[in-house]
């Protein structure tokens, strides 16, 4: 049940009310008798020196709160779970003291400033570890404690899911520069506010001012309470948000997790940034004879012209090592008798100045390689001289032992071959022969005819270069169920840069039954032909199995063949420059990540099971998917998932037939009976108040 909305001013009261009461309350406290049951719940406050809430606070450094509880209490993990709102430059410093705890606070106030100190969960009791939840001490250094709420839902843009414990961010909008192309905002100032987000995405931002806030999401990995692009996720929303205009929302108790949560008025796609690096050749290094490698500092690159003063251009073959292209291996085809110790030669390309633009230079090369003996090998080079002295003084020849063929490759020589993907050959050089004509393919029927023996027939094979491995292969041929194949690949059809030869390769194959997999058909539907998606087939734990790229609403149906049994997702990509690959935000530049959604059904479900020889077809609607994300519709979602969730819960529970608790308390998901989770989950519709 929804209550009718309050004046603004008595609403205001009732909220700072429930957390304070929410921080100072519990139904009882319970004891540890020998034989008794187990405490589950956590320290009490029973005094705070100065109040909670209170005004008029001095600016001066070196204050202290007391803290004092209804029984002992340890501090654990206070690094990630506490923080002040604003950030302070000296953290205050938390000691046990008695039955409580004193926070010193070591820096110089801003005047007329709520600040907020937020526990987490760092405060427990010391017997039993039950954490405190959410607790918060506030006051002010101004006549009034600010009191507007904010609430929000951060997501993994990719993902689809929640990101937990992020910090939000709030910056007034006049306390900043106005940003248009370019938003350094989160780089040059501090935030005025905090809030964090609890582990199911949601936060409650309390204690904002009435005025227009310029907000950021980010993911504190390090937990040093700053930004590293590269490193933390972020996401930013594309305009400003007065907490006194925004849409009323609900406030529930979340009695499995025991904290307050709420519908979010805002919602963060979060996506990890790329941070800016100078590009700088930072290194060149020549491993092997027939390779060196180059190292940039950022990535793609520009190069415009490489040379080698031995070695003819068409003779050094460019491998990129790295997505980004940042690292290089340059592989010499030429003998290794006329490969100099040390190659010279130069490199022409953009790189940046002390002003970070970029700047044409060219730079000298020089490449230096040679033969380095191993203690392994020194040994035994040693030995053998031992052995063919030993066998020279007996009058005896001596024989040199075969020594182990250096070509390598990664083949795999028996198995069940994914007709779709077909085989894949990888070598430790670039080849410069592939001979095809002198490798055979045969296939003999899996049962011949009673009494006769199989017949074997050759068949057709290619050998195709991966556009994005120089060294990688695949093994195509009309791969075909029933029959057994094996692959023979003579001494010699193989050759390097560095002259070595393969020996010879025999593999054995079977082919997957496509009766022992489920057949998956997507159908796109939608008002807009031109906009391109890539479908993706995700397993029950949304890893990545298979996708198809380039799917408008005419492409007509998706198929997926060879899906595995058991529970899978559909995610679609809207791909909106349509290069087949989902592309990451740039907050800097002010672009967001491309939108990524999880397929779910009229019913909620976005879960569905697949069994052998099963053709499941799905009709999705994109307009409908990619609609504008609203505050309703974003609580629908959270509702199903939790919904999901829970379900799983209790299937997982009642299969592991984990006994009820019998002492009346919530210990969170491992501890809750699933009938006492799903009651719970369909209570949370009762929410007790909207605020504004």
């Amino acid at each position: 049940m929804i209550h009718k909305k309050p004046s603004i001013n008595l609403l205001r009261l009732f909220v700072v009310a429930l957390f304070a009461t929410m921080m100072l309350c519990r139904c009882a406290t319970v004891g540890s008798p020998t034989g008794g049951p187990r405490d589950t719940l956590p320290p009490v406050i029973v005094n705070l020196t100065p109040d909670n809430f209170s005004v008029n606070r001095p600016l001066t450094g070196h204050q202290r709160i007391y803290i004092e509880f209804d029984e002992f209490v340890q501090i654990k993990d206070q690094q990630k779970e506490f923080f002040t709102s604003p950030a302070m430059k000296k953290k205050p410093l938390i000691t046990l003291r008695g039955r409580g705890i004193m926070v010193q606070l070591r820096d110089t106030l801003a005047p007329n400033t709520t600040y907020s100190l937020n526990f987490g969960s760092a405060l427990r009791d010391n017997n039993e570890g039950n954490p405190l939840h959410s607790m918060r001490y506030v006051f002010s250094t101004g006549s009034s404690i600010d009191s507007l709420l904010l609430s929000g839902y951060t997501a993994d843009s990719y993902k689809a899911d929640s990101v937990s414990k992020s910090f939000i961010w709030f910056f007034p909008v006049d306390s900043v520069e106005e940003v248009r192309d370019y938003d350094s905002t989160i780089f040059k100032y501090s935030p005025a506010q905090i809030a964090r987000a609890e582990t199911n995405g949601i936060f409650i931002a309390q204690n904002l001012k009435p005025i227009p806030y310029r907000i950021y999401a980010i993911q504190d990995k390090n937990d040093n309470q700053m930004y590293e692009p590269g490193v933390d996720q972020i996401g930013f929303l594309d305009k400003t948000h007065n907490p006194a205009e925004l849409p009323d929302f609900a406030i529930w108790f979340d009695s499995l997790r025991s904290y307050y949560t709420a519908e979010p008025q805002l919602y963060f796609r979060m996506f990890t940034d790329k941070p800016f690096r100078r590009q700088i050749l930072q290194e060149k290094k020549r491993p092997l004879q027939h390779k060196a490698e180059l190292y940039f500092s950022a990535a793609y690159p520009k190069i415009e012209e490489l040379r080698f003063d031995s070695i003819a251009s068409d003779k050094v073959l460019i491998e990129p090592l790295t997505s980004g292209r940042d690292t290089l291996a340059l592989w010499f085809n030429v003998p290794s008798e006329q490969l100099p110790d040390t190659i010279r030669g130069e490199i022409t390309y953009f790189k940046h100045d002390t002003a970070n633009v970029l700047q044409r230079v060219s730079e000298e090369l020089k490449l230096s390689w040679r033969k380095i003996e191993t203690k392994e090998e020194e040994r035994e080079r040693e030995r053998l001289e031992r052995e063919r002295r030993k066998a020279e003084a007996q009058g005896e020849v001596f024989e040199e032992p075969k020594v182990e063929n250096p070509f390598k490759h990664t083949l795999p020589t028996s198995g069940d071959i994914h007709p779709e993907e077909h085989l894949w050959v990888e070598f430790d050089y670039p080849l410069n022969r592939l001979d095809t004509a002198s490798i055979k393919l045969v296939r003999t029927l899996t049962e011949g005819e009673e009494g006769e023996s199989p017949q074997a027939e050759d068949c057709r094979v290619e050998f195709l270069r991966d556009t994005a491995k120089l060294r990688r292969y695949q093994v195509r041929s009309n791969w075909q169920t029933g029959y057994n194949y094996q692959l023979t690949i003579p001494a010699g059809a193989f050759a390097d840069v560095a002259g070595q030869l393969n020996d010879t390769i025999i593999g054995r194959y079977s082919v997957l039954n496509p009766e022992k997999f489920a057949v998956l058909k997507v159908k796109l539907t939608g008002s807009d032909p031109s906009k391109r998606y890539i479908v993706q087939q995700l397993d029950a734990s949304g890893k990545l199995k298979q996708e198809k790229f380039d799917i408008t609403t005419v492409s007509g149906e998706v198929q997926f063949n060879y899906v595995a049994t058991g529970e899978i997702q559909v995610r679609l990509v809207e791909d909106t420059n349509g290069n087949g690959r989902w592309d990451t935000g740039n907050v800097v530049e002010l672009r967001q990540p491309e939108r990524t959604e999880l397929y779910v059904n009229e019913q909620g479900e976005s879960l569905f099971i697949t069994k052998a020889n099963w053709e499941i077809e799905l009709t999705i609607d994109v307009d409908r998917l990619f609609a504008p994300v609203t505050m309703q519709s974003l609580q629908q979602l959270l509702d199903e998932r939790e919904l999901q969730r829970l379900a799983r819960e209790a299937e997982k529970q009642a299969k592991s037939g984990k006994k009820k608790n019998n002492d009346g308390h919530n210990h969170g998901l491992g501890g809750t009976s699933s009938v006492n989770a799903m009651s719970a989950m369909q209570s949370t519709g009762d929410m007790f108040q909207r605020h504004r």
